[in-house]
């Protein structure tokens, strides 16, 4: 465990990646296979469920340092970090150290659902033993949150050094959520892909944004432009007789997708698809809210089955006959993909429709219009492609329409995390409702760093009450807000929720008269529908 405490320190001082990739490698380097494991999966992010209740810990933790639980809740407000909070609250000690990695991965998975009593008595009991950095890094495992700067990318370049593998082979073995208990190095990097990890999903190729303009790009005639839904991108793998559902976030959803329980009798062994998963009724999309309601239910009924109904809009073939044709140039791929779903003539597996334009303006059109096709935008694939791994510059664009937006007045602040614990940097905005403010939407980006400390010593300034790390103030300030879409929901004050919003600009020219109402917000559901 000291030797993972020491590349933690290491990491979180420096800012080089150079210098991160080479702590890494070193550990890998020096650390026997089991701490190596446990290692990469704690840096990647593939740990086991916070284990105790934030409200829990806090309390322990005020008891055993005699102090009364409101003075630490205002300390975790200044400090902005629970496991550092903790840690510089609890009384100091001698380190015994008395932990290695797998005993940590293993403890958080027997507490979780242990009752209170016991839970306290074996948390206090490491309290009671450690200090410094080994404190701090048990609490960072304690509280879910152990993020230490450095990227999922960026170990699997360190791994790949250290193995001298390709990064895009170990990129794909450490797809999904996978078990350090039950693994070794050398099943997850060395072990047969179609015989032992049949279950896998390949890396994702995600496209970059397009920021200039699209004439950059030569001929329209070099390009396959297809609509940009808007649901959950997901590879579908039918291997060895079993069917897999994969979401982009890499967790495994087949239970959650009954509909495509029937490919098990037409696909053929040996066959990835990816594609984008959607409500899809009566010929065209539904709204992706219609997804989200769905997707957060644990039962699913045979009502929500036929409210919801899914397909899979399909782009692109990565497995053919169990051979990995990633490779092939991307119109291969979709003709072979395009015969693979006129045998099976499945309902619920579409092919995308390719987008024809006589030139880019056309193409601009369309993208400007592209609510009124229930898309998001436009997708630019070159037709010479092959499918990457993660997000790469050149053959792929994602060409989205301009964002919805709406002028809210300021109404509430929260301050922030980390960094911007000791700032007000999360918002609360309200439009009109006759001559009434009420709250709409949340958002905590857009700002740069300057407008944010501007923004902190106005809030301080102009507090009217405070309710915890909550501050209501005077309703002086207009934003303007972007989001992706809308839709009405009881469960929020003003009717509606918005989809991805944050901060477009800083309405210093507007006065809160000027502010849009409730009325604008559901004329907009209504031109949307």
């Amino acid at each position: 465990m000291r030797n993972f405490v020491h590349l933690f320190e290491q990491l979180d001082t420096t800012t080089k990646t150079n210098d991160k990739i080479e702590a890494i490698h070193q550990y890998l380097s020096t650390a026997d296979e089991a701490d190596q494991l446990f290692a990469i999966a704690f840096l990647t992010g593939n740990k086991p469920k916070r284990p105790i209740k934030t409200t829990l810990l806090k309390k322990w933790a005020a008891e055993i340092s005699t102090i009364p639980e409101w003075l630490f809740d205002e300390s975790y407000y200044i400090v902005g970090d629970l496991a550092e909070s903790l840690t510089l609250i609890l009384p100091k000690v001698d380190n015994q150290n008395p932990f290695s990695l797998r005993d940590i991965y293993q403890k958080l998975l027997d507490w979780y659902g242990q009752e209170e009593s016991l839970q306290k008595r074996a948390i206090t009991a490491y309290w009671r033993e450690l200090s410094g950095t080994d404190l701090f890094v048990f609490n960072k495992f304690l509280t879910g949150n152990f993020r230490v700067g450095v990227s999922k990318k960026l170990v699997i370049k360190a791994i790949s050094r250290y193995l001298q593998l390709d990064e895009a082979f170990i990129e794909h073995r450490l797809v999904g959520k996978w078990d350090p208990l039950k693994e070794k190095m050398s099943t997850i990097f060395l072990s047969d892909l179609q015989e032992e990890r049949h279950f896998l999903p390949y890396p994702f190729y995600l496209a970059y944004p397009l920021d200039g303009a699209v004439d950059i790009l030569g001929d329209l005639s070099d390009w396959l432009l297809e609509a940009k839904l808007d649901g959950i991108r997901g590879q579908l793998i039918f291997r060895k007789q079993e069917l897999f559902v994969w979401s982009r976030g890499e967790d495994l959803m087949t239970d959650k997708f009954p509909e495509f329980t029937s490919l098990k009798d037409l696909l053929p062994n040996g066959t990835v698809i990816d594609g984008e998963i959607i409500p899809w009724k009566n010929g065209k999309p539904l709204d992706f809210n219609v997804m989200q309601t769905r997707i957060g239910r644990k039962n699913l009924s045979a009502k929500t089955l036929a409210e919801a109904p899914l397909v899979m809009v399909c782009y692109d073939l990565l497995e053919w006959a169990g051979r990995d044709i990633r490779d092939l140039p991307l119109v291969d791929r979709r003709a072979l993909l395009q015969q693979l779903l006129e045998d099976i003539q499945s309902p619920v597996l579409l092919l995308s429709p390719l987008l024809h334009f006589d030139s880019w303006e056309g193409a601009m059109d369309y993208r400007t219009h592209a609510r009124d096709y229930y898309a998001e935008g436009l997708m630019l694939k070159h037709k010479q492609s092959p499918y990457e791994s993660g997000r790469k510059r050149g053959n792929w664009w994602k060409w989205k329409t301009d964002p919805m937006t709406i002028d809210g007045v300021l109404i509430y602040a929260q301050s922030g995390h980390g960094r911007r614990a000791n700032l007000f940097t999360d918002y609360t905005f309200a439009v009109w409702d006759g001559d009434q403010l009420v709250p709409f939407a949340k958002a905590y980006s857009g700002l740069t760093d300057k407008e944010l400390i501007s923004m902190d010593n106005w809030i301080k300034r102009n507090t009217i009450e405070k309710f915890g790390p909550v501050r209501s103030v005077k309703a002086e300030m207009v934003f303007e807000l972007a989001f992706e879409g809308i839709n009405l929901s009881p469960r929020h004050k003003s009717g509606v929720a918005l989809r991805f919003p944050r901060i477009l600009r800083w309405r210093k020219d507007k006065s809160i008269q000027d502010a849009n109402t409730k009325q604008d917000l559901l004329d907009l559901i209504a031109a949307s529908t």
